[in-house]
């Protein structure tokens, strides 16, 4: 039996499904474009991502590296302190012995005075005419015998008692500092012994900086240390002496 006409239908059909695979086709292209753009931007963020915690490891490291150092440091003078109380102890027994408790003892006593007076002098300049008043204050006494020599020992040790606690605690305070050709009222924040730096009244900030056997106060240029700096004095102002501080430890673009 024939079929008339039987060829002219499947030729439409032929184009009709011809005419619905193009646009079918041309969308798995435009969906294939999408699926390489998006693995290359997943490829670029894992990239920035791996690269932001190979700083955050370098910075973390460093961190490290200082908090070892600091605390053999402190190690360091702690062992000093007790081996000098151990001579003191020794020497205040050996001049009661001997019926000579004050001349024995005195030298000594003094000596490690002096000792002390020039650590405040050359270690980081935070309230150093102060620190260094006591010392000077407590020599006096002992020269003129207003506290025998025992107790000369003692006080002397609890002088070295304040120094060390200086090495362990942060704070907030306020001196005068010498700025330029300035002497003015800043603000300082004390870290340890390691850092300090200071805002004045007029909003410009800095730290202290060794400059050969002695310290200057120098100011920050830098917009974004700047910015550092004043997120270390608000955190301490809100009582906040715990977290994470990328702070400059030179002046104008040096390390941190």
């Amino acid at each position: 039996m024939a079929f008339p006409f039987a060829s002219g239908h499947l030729a439409v059909l032929a184009l009709a499904l011809a005419a619905g695979a193009a646009p079918a086709r041309a969308a798995a292209e435009s969906l294939a474009e999408s699926l390489v753009r998006l693995r290359g931007e997943v490829e670029q963020l894992n990239g920035e991502l791996e690269q932001l915690r190979q700083e955050q490891r370098t910075t973390l490291n460093g961190l490290a590296a200082q908090k070892a150092e600091l605390e053999t440091s402190v190690d360091r003078q702690q062992l000093a302190a007790r081996e000098l109380r151990e001579k003191l102890a020794a020497k205040d027994v050996e001049a009661s012995e001997v019926g000579a408790e004050s001349d024995a003892l005195q030298p000594a006593v003094l000596a490690a005075a002096d000792a002390l007076k020039a650590h405040v002098e050359s270690g980081l300049p935070f309230k150093q005419a102060e620190r260094a008043a006591n010392v000077d204050s407590f020599k006096n006494d002992v020269i003129t015998g207003s506290i025998p020599p025992a107790r000369a020992a003692n006080r002397l040790w609890a002088l070295y008692e304040d120094e060390f606690r200086l090495t362990r605690e942060n704070g907030l305070f306020s001196q005068t500092i010498d700025l330029g050709r300035e002497r003015v009222l800043a603000d300082v924040v004390r870290l340890g012994s390691m850092a300090l730096y200071f805002k004045t009244q007029d909003g410009r900030v800095g730290l202290a900086q060794r400059a050969g056997n002695d310290w200057r106060f120098v100011t920050i240029d830098d917009a974004a240390d700047q910015e550092r700096i004043n997120a270390l004095f608000d955190a301490l102002r809100k009582q906040i002496r715990q977290g994470y501080f990328e702070l400059p430890l030179v002046a104008n673009g040096g390390a941190r």
